[in-house]
């Protein structure tokens, strides 16, 4: 199962990543549930609780720099988050955060959720032939 955490926040761009995502996932027959959080902030809590009965989560979001410090932060946060999540777990997250400085950037690159379910099946089926081959593992 795939599971697809998408931000709400700047759902101008979040809605399109989503749409390309899931043409992707569609295409490769990948089962998928898609949970909406409000922000960036939010994914990796909610992944860390998707990891449960996720095999790949996608993370989807969008940060855009505004007047305040608050995009450094929110960046900063979501960023660590998520990696703390996948070491934790084990639970492989694909980084689909866009995060950029001038909405210019974020619009060249709304098309990008299909590559994004592309990554979540490859390592989906990376880790499916590692549970095939765990001696490799073994100590």
């Amino acid at each position: 199962m795939i599971g697809v955490i998408v931000s709400e926040f700047n759902s101008k761009f979040t809605d399109k990543l989503l749409e390309s995502c899931e043409k992707g996932l569609k295409e490769f027959q990948l089962e998928y549930e898609v949970v909406k959080v409000p922000g960036a902030f939010e994914i990796p809590l909610t992944a860390k609780k998707m990891s449960q009965w996720c095999d790949v989560i996608i993370a989807l979001g969008c940060v855009i720099k505004g007047e305040t410090d608050h995009y450094e932060m929110v960046c900063r946060a979501c960023t660590d988050g998520i990696m703390q999540v996948q070491l934790e777990t084990g639970v492989p997250i694909v980084f689909g955060v866009l995060t950029a400085r001038e909405v210019d950037y974020i619009h060249s690159r709304v098309s990008r959720g299909y590559e994004y379910a592309k990554t979540a099946l490859k390592i989906f089926n990376l880790n499916k032939n590692e549970s095939k081959d765990s001696s490799r593992f073994e100590s």
